[in-house]
């Protein structure tokens, strides 16, 4: 009998994430290429400078001629960052600044890792409330494209945001929270990097805990007929239905007190399905189903316990591409199932599980799930050596069906005139960006198809 953790290391699931190393620059001249994580974007910068303080940047934005766009670890898929203009890394500006003891808040640098956060912040007796599957984004980044982790009770981390500080195009340095400017700061909180580059972010967090997750395989359909409820039950609860089956990975996690208890698989025991999974590979995606039906049967169920954010995050060992849609909560369950159908009729050759999971409302200007509804988020993805762009295209109608808002940091083809329409708030954005940034200074081609009509 398999565990679910030996199915998912040893499927292509386990190609969710590698660690990327990071690199500080210098101001330089160009003549050395950007590269995004999975590979699929590039550029020729003019310069790249790295600031080592938040007046070092301001000072740069009043002298810096031309366009200008900040970089954290290039971890987002859509092209938020290529520019033959400035490239600002914001490595320097990393580590807790300071923190709150009474309140559970710790103020850190926004080029911080949200991976090399967990162990300080459990030395100052904090943790995060939630995080993302994957933990090698910055702090500016992860939230800037509001990227979340799951569960109902759980908004983005955007959401977890009490205060920052924005130096805008014109060396400005604003210092906003809900109380200070709060127009700004739900703009600024969500802004894809569209109104300057953020410096230091102020988050609300919790006592450190412990969680425990269980995992197991059922049925698709069983699964989303239970989803509210095992939501309701559990903590954070999420599935990863496979393509061309029946089946999804189940994935509940709950607060637990009892001792860690978290092994790593033996790899030799997953060496004949290995052989298995690399059989089914080459059989044509229309005759798949009953050889990942009958793997799938063979998945046991299994639980782990864990320090947080050890619990919440994963290490990811192969390079993907990433398509990511919200749509409301009413209308997660169809889109899904129309996903999953599209995927089988057209015989789209993919491996990759889809990821399912809840999101809650907030209050930011333009993130997934900002105004009145909690939302549902739904994730494809592809291999970094194949080409995305079918079956991205194939289903990305899918999610407009639905009303689905795209994930900044994830590939899609919306502008400004689709994107008002899904955002409530998106033109009380748009006012704010035109006093921070008249010039468009931040703007590459990909924000100014985002944000000019």
């Amino acid at each position: 009998m398999l565990t679910r953790r030996q199915f998912v290391s040893h499927t292509l699931l386990s190609a969710f994430f590698a660690n990327a190393a990071s690199t500080s620059f210098a101001s330089t001249a160009g003549g050395t290429p950007w590269r995004n994580w999975s590979g699929a974007l590039t550029s020729m910068p003019k310069s790249r400078f790295s600031p080592e303080s938040e007046s070092a940047l301001a000072d740069f934005f009043r002298s810096a001629p031309g366009k200008v766009r900040p970089v954290g670890s290039g971890h987002s898929f859509s092209p938020v960052v290529p520019t033959d203009g400035h490239l600002v890394i914001i490595d320097q500006l990393s580590g807790i600044h300071s923190h709150d003891e009474a309140e559970l808040t710790a103020r850190v640098g926004a080029g911080t890792r949200l991976g090399d956060l967990g162990s300080p912040l459990e030395a100052i007796g904090q943790a995060m409330s939630n995080l993302p599957d994957i933990d090698r984004q910055t702090v500016a980044g992860a939230i800037s494209t509001a990227t979340h982790g799951t569960g109902i009770r759980f908004p983005c981390l955007s959401g977890y945001v009490s205060a920052l500080n924005l130096v805008t195009p014109r060396g400005e340095i604003l210092a906003l929270d809900a109380d200070n400017e709060p127009e700004r700061f739900a703009a600024a909180v969500v802004s894809v990097g569209a109104l300057g580059v953020i410096t230091e972010v102020t988050f609300q967090n919790e006592v450190p805990y412990r969680l425990k997750q269980k995992d197991w395989v059922d049925t698709t359909d069983n699964l989303l007929a239970q989803f509210d409820q095992l939501v309701d039950e559990h903590r954070h609860f999420e599935i990863f239905p496979l393509t061309h089956s029946d089946y999804s990975l189940a994935l509940a996690t709950d607060l637990t007190s009892e001792p860690i208890n978290n092994p790593t698989p033996p790899p030799d025991e997953a060496a004949a399905f290995d052989m298995a999974m690399a059989a089914w590979m080459k059989v044509p995606p229309g005759l798949r189903r009953p050889l990942i039906n009958a793997l799938a049967e063979q998945v046991g169920p299994s639980e782990r316990v864990d320090t947080s954010y050890r619990i919440l995050t994963n290490v990811r060992n192969n390079r993907f591409n990433e398509m990511e849609y919200s749509v409301p909560l009413h209308n997660g369950a169809d889109c899904l199932r129309e996903v999953l159908d599209t995927i089988d009729k057209k015989s789209i050759d993919v491996v990759f599980p889809l990821e399912y999971r809840y999101v809650a409302r907030d209050d930011s200007m333009l993130s997934m799930s900002s105004g009145d509804e909690d939302h549902a988020a739904i994730s494809i993805h592809r291999i970094a050596t194949e080409d995305y762009r079918p079956y991205f295209n194939e289903i990305e109608p899918i999610f407009w069906k639905y009303g689905g808002r795209p994930h900044w940091g994830k590939i899609h083809s919306l502008g400004a005139a689709e994107l008002k329409k899904l955002y409530p708030r998106f033109e009380e954005f748009q006012a704010i960006r035109q006093q921070l940034d008249p010039d468009g200074v931040m703007l590459n081609e990909h924000l100014a198809k985002l944000f000019i009509d």
